[in-house]
């Protein structure tokens, strides 16, 4: 079983490299993260926080829309590609497990993006590190952004192959992969502003609307990067970690339970493609 894994994570992983897929996520959250440090690190004197946490901060913001964009982008075709090429009839044929297809594919490409994560994130805090110190507190909240951006990766690296399994074309999945990077994203945060305003205050403010937010994995992983910074400025939805009614590691259980999720179903799916 091991030895089939291996074989479709060594295949994937390949593919994935010579995509350019690692280069260029690594490149562009490396950019963005510098960006954000040099730019913001005049606010430091003013908030009383080091260059690193006030990025981190900033960074767990931006990190919701462009990791599970790069996530599904790098996903979307894994099957919907193959069945169009006719590969996965000749993988099946194998005496691989369908099941184990799923699974080498899943750690390949979560592999490629935690790499992609970790090493742009360390470049980045290397350098803001270097260029104005930093304390105790940050390294945390860079650590804090670094583990769970690698998480929120790997939920959406799965979704997307979930969403590939169910696509019988490469253009449906492509569709289906950046029409659930809009909801996530974007209309699921519209959406609670719209009720939280049309509410206003009362239990579904305060009890309802939290639990609401955590059921995103987007949103779970900002809350429980934003949850432990108590220096850096928050607003908008991002100020409900500071009155959060549970844990802020109630965040990290979210993103679980959509990772088993994900990977339950698409596993589901894989054992009935008809390639």
């Amino acid at each position: 079983m091991i030895h089939r894994i291996a074989t479709i994570f060594g295949q994937e992983f390949r593919l994935a490299r010579r995509n350019h897929w690692v280069v260029l996520a690594t490149v562009i959250l490396t950019l963005f993260a510098v960006s954000l440090g040099f730019f913001g690190a005049g606010q430091g004197a003013g908030l009383k926080a080091d260059v690193l946490t006030l990025t981190s901060a900033s960074l767990a913001t931006l990190s919701v829309y462009l990791i599970p964009l790069i996530a599904l982008l790098m996903s979307y075709d894994a099957f919907a590609g193959e069945i169009e090429r006719g590969a996965l009839a000749l993988a099946f044929a194998t005496p691989v497990r369908r099941w184990e297809v799923f699974a080498g594919k899943l750690i390949a490409q979560v592999s490629a993006m935690a790499i992609a994560v970790v090493l742009s994130f360390a470049l980045a805090g290397a350098a803001l590190a270097f260029a104005f110190g930093t304390s105790p507190e940050g390294l945390a909240a860079w650590g804090r952004l670094v583990g769970s951006a690698v998480w929120l990766g790997a939920v959406f690296v799965c979704i997307g192959l979930m969403l590939s399994a169910f696509s019988a074309r490469t253009a449906r999945a492509a569709a289906a992969a950046i029409g659930t990077w809009l909801v996530f994203v974007v209309l699921y945060d519209l959406a609670l502003l719209g009720g939280i305003m049309a509410a206003g205050e009362g239990v579904f403010a305060s009890r309802v609307f939290p639990w609401l937010v955590v059921a995103n994995p987007a949103d779970a992983f900002r809350l429980y990067n934003l949850a432990a910074l108590e220096t850096a400025p928050v607003a908008g939805i991002d100020g409900l970690a500071r009155t959060l009614p549970f844990p802020p590691e109630t965040g990290l259980a979210a993103i679980a339970l959509w990772l088993v999720a994900a990977l339950a179903l698409g596993i589901h799916r894989t054992k009935r493609i008809v390639p």
